[in-house]
């Protein structure tokens, strides 16, 4: 081979390592990759999480297949093991055992290592065999998928290469980190650690953001856990998931079939008691009920504690009724209680609302009382309720009254 013929080599070399097949710029090559990256994130979600972990909607066999391969090539995450760890975070959610819990893991921790928790748990044959049931097990999945889980994301290296050049090692770079980034450290951490809840579920589970872009839908982690079994996570007319866009789309095509969303509470003409209907839709609905009592005593909180700082009480406990009395009582930190009981003292108002949401939630919580029992704690309730004097109650007892399934 002649120097000619080496410096021609040479120079397709490094036009091929500068310009790749494509001849993209750095800007087409980044937004190329910020849409490969979404459509990793588009899988996770609808098709790890809401299809294969939670059974809220059926994929068609071609679109189930593409996000596994998809993923294999992207992730090299397996159905089974990523299906395994978040049902097993749901069943234990915040406790000892859960594989991703700020909670117990510290929320540095669960934010930059995240990707490190998954990929340890995924190594316990114990979880992926009791929480792994009903995932991919043909021979594709033995032979390739789960058997060489590096490769998929090889290929995915050299394909980036091949199109981009030297800076395909930059978009491969953005796709390996984004899944560990956004969901095993964002969602996974951030999400049981700060954002908003529309509904007290028993986890800390919050919404990072009322619009699910960048995550595909699960920045609306609070929602989630309240309706784990929904293939939809908004439920307020000012949240988005993106998520529930494409499956709407997959669903109007013929290539999915939504089988859960959020339940609804209806209202209609006012009962003149509460009966056994009135019963079922307040407990099928217990968490949009409670919300909406939440609601309620903060919006009458404000007005109380207006009152209180006028007479000059103590700011600290303004501050604090303000930030904790709508909430659970096993939300609230120990050191804060002792303020909220101070407050409830002063205002007979709040008291009553606290000491009445309580019994409300009691109507779902026996274990032992029958459904007839049941309907008439609920009709003694709202008795109570309009009978107070309290604006607030008899409103929002007059409007149960007009609940429907």
């Amino acid at each position: 081979m002649n120097n000619v013929d080496v410096a021609t080599l040479w120079n397709n070399l490094i036009h091929f390592l500068d310009q790749g097949l494509t001849g993209a710029s750095w800007w087409q090559a980044i937004l190329v990759g910020l849409v490969l990256t979404h459509v990793t994130i588009a899988g996770v979600t609808i098709y790890l999480h809401r299809h294969s972990a939670h059974r809220a909607l059926d994929l068609h066999p071609a679109v189930a297949h593409f996000f596994r391969f998809w993923l294999w090539l992207t992730t090299g995450m397996t159905t089974k093991a990523w299906t395994a760890i978040h049902r097993k975070h749901h069943a234990k959610c915040e406790r000892e055992e859960d594989p991703h819990s700020p909670q117990i893991f510290g929320i540095k921790k669960v934010m930059w290592e995240g990707a490190e928790l998954y990929r340890a748990e995924a190594k316990n044959e114990e979880t992926l065999s009791r929480y792994g049931h009903g995932t991919p097990d043909d021979w594709i999945e033995r032979n390739l998928y789960s058997r060489y889980s590096v490769l998929g994301v090889s290929i995915m290296l050299i394909l980036d290469v091949l199109l981009f050049g030297a800076f395909g090692l930059t978009i491969w770079a953005m796709q390996m980190v984004w899944i560990p980034f956004w969901a095993a450290g964002v969602i996974n951490g951030i999400g049981h650690y700060w954002g908003y809840r529309n509904f007290e579920a028993v986890d800390a589970s919050t919404n990072v953001f009322p619009w699910g872009l960048i995550v595909g839908g699960e920045e609306l982690h609070n929602n989630h856990h309240t309706y784990p079994t929904s293939a939809k996570f908004s439920v307020k007319p000012y949240e988005f998931d993106i998520g529930w866009v494409y499956i709407s789309a997959l669903q109007k095509l013929g290539l999915a079939h939504v089988k859960k969303v959020p339940p609804k509470l209806a209202f209609g003409e006012v009962k003149a008691v509460a009966d056994e209907k009135t019963l079922e839709a307040i407990i099928a609905n217990r968490y949009e009920v409670m919300a909406g009592y939440a609601a309620e005593l903060k919006a009458t909180c404000a007005r109380e504690l207006a009152g209180m700082k006028a007479r000059s009480a103590d700011a600290s406990l303004v501050k604090a009724a303000s930030r904790w009395l709508h909430r659970d009582d096993d939300k609230v930190p120990a050191e804060v209680k002792p303020q909220l009981a101070e407050v409830r003292a002063k205002s007979p108002v709040l008291d009553k609302m606290v000491t009445m949401r309580e019994e409300l939630r009691a109507l779902w919580s026996s274990t032992t009382s029958t459904r007839e029992q049941l309907a008439a704690d609920l009709q003694a309730w709202c008795r109570r309720a309009e009978e107070s004097g309290i604006t607030a109650l008899r409103d929002f007892s007059i409007k149960l009254r007009s609940a429907h399934a």
